[in-house]
């Protein structure tokens, strides 16, 4: 069986696939990542360098992991307020259903929100939505936010997802760096399907994330 996904289910089918394989037998192949727009795409699990928010990074340990960056025609407030507004996310990323915060005022360190996400059926799980609870661990505004959390749904569980994100004021806009590590039994069972569906994710969220931020200022 294959899944040919939408624009919605590219970033759906991917996550679907890699945590379906990871919890039983699935004869499909995951499509793959696809290229962020721009040189600044670095590829699968790789940085030239640390992505970190007041020294704090991903899971040294995590065995799934993945790293990317991307040029936004934006200056660094614009693309952080974007990113940092959780509770709009679903007017600029298809593929999140809804997203809501768990306190109240400027995001910050302790700040927690819950968003969920639709995922199609797979050969191994059922249709289902995944609940993902985040909470902020460290943030410099303007500059850099980490935050971490599991993922729940029928069929699916991550232990915990570590993400960072750093914006970087540079010629022509800002450069923005993401990495994640996914821990758990589901994530780790085909760490190679996994990276590569984790990977298909943050390369959908960073191009949905430019078009935003460069809307927002008219580029």
């Amino acid at each position: 069986m294959s899944i040919t996904p939408s624009r919605l289910g590219t970033r759906l089918a991917a996550v679907t696939l890699s945590l379906a394989a990871a919890g039983g037998a699935l004869a499909v192949v995951a499509a793959p990542a696809q290229a962020a727009s721009g040189p600044a795409h670095t590829g699968v699990g790789r940085h030239d360098g640390a992505v970190e928010c007041r020294g704090r990074g991903t899971d040294p340990d995590a065995l799934v992991r993945y790293g990317t960056e991307i040029l936004i025609d934006a200056p660094p407030s614009t693309v952080f307020k974007t990113q940092t507004d959780v509770e709009r996310w679903p007017s600029w990323q298809d593929a999140v259903l809804t997203s809501d915060r768990l306190d109240h005022g400027p995001l910050r360190p302790g700040s927690a929100f819950r968003w969920t996400t639709p995922v199609p059926a797979t050969p191994a799980t059922p249709a289902t939505t995944l609940t993902v609870t985040s909470t902020v661990q460290q943030l410099r505004r303007d500059h850099c936010v980490r935050w971490s959390g599991p993922a729940t749904g029928e069929g699916i569980h991550i232990d915990e997802g570590i993400h960072v994100w750093t914006f970087t004021k540079v010629k022509g806009g800002t450069l923005v760096r993401t990495e994640e590590t996914w821990t758990g039994d589901q994530a780790e069972a085909d760490v190679d399907l996994s990276t590569q569906a984790l990977g298909a994710g943050l390369e959908v969220w960073l191009k949905d994330l430019k078009a935003a931020a460069e809307a927002r200022t008219g580029c």
